[in-house]
């Protein structure tokens, strides 16, 4: 089984979390492969930017989702994916979604519709996680 680590965002702009819509309408938090060299936290910014334009900055560490799924070049070959997740607050709302990437769509959703817009559970359940921090930040 081949390991794979990624970092993401859950993008907080006001009281709306930025999700990406994939060709396929399926609507996803932006993330990636972490690099070599690279800490968790620069490649959660650098996905964020890459796959959305919006550049973010770094709120608080969210925690970390694992799931195995198999190569889509060979069904006998699984990979086991580690995703670290931050909570990230964007300087603007601004957003170019990367086309070559598949993903046809950024937009900033209100936090009352993100989680049901949301296609993967441990997705959604990564959103409630940082709906709490976001409620707390809110109500300051």
């Amino acid at each position: 089984m081949r390991e794979e680590v990624s970092a993401g965002g859950v993008v907080l702009f006001g009281n709306a979390v930025l999700l990406l819509r994939k060709f396929n309408g399926d609507w996803v938090l932006p993330k990636g492969k972490v690099e070599k060299g690279e800490s968790h936290e620069q490649a959660a910014l650098r996905e964020v930017g890459e796959e959305t334009g919006v550049k973010a900055d770094i709120d608080k560490y969210l925690g970390e989702i694992h799931y195995t799924f198999k190569e889509n070049w060979d069904e006998n070959k699984t990979v086991h994916k580690t995703v670290f997740w931050y909570l990230m607050t964007a300087r603007s709302m601004d957003t170019i979604p990367q086309k070559e990437e598949g993903f046809v769509d950024a937009k900033f959703v209100h936090i009352d519709r993100v989680v049901e817009m949301a296609r993967y559970d441990d997705e959604k359940e990564i959103i409630k996680v940082a709906l709490v921090e976001i409620k707390k930040k809110l109500n300051k």
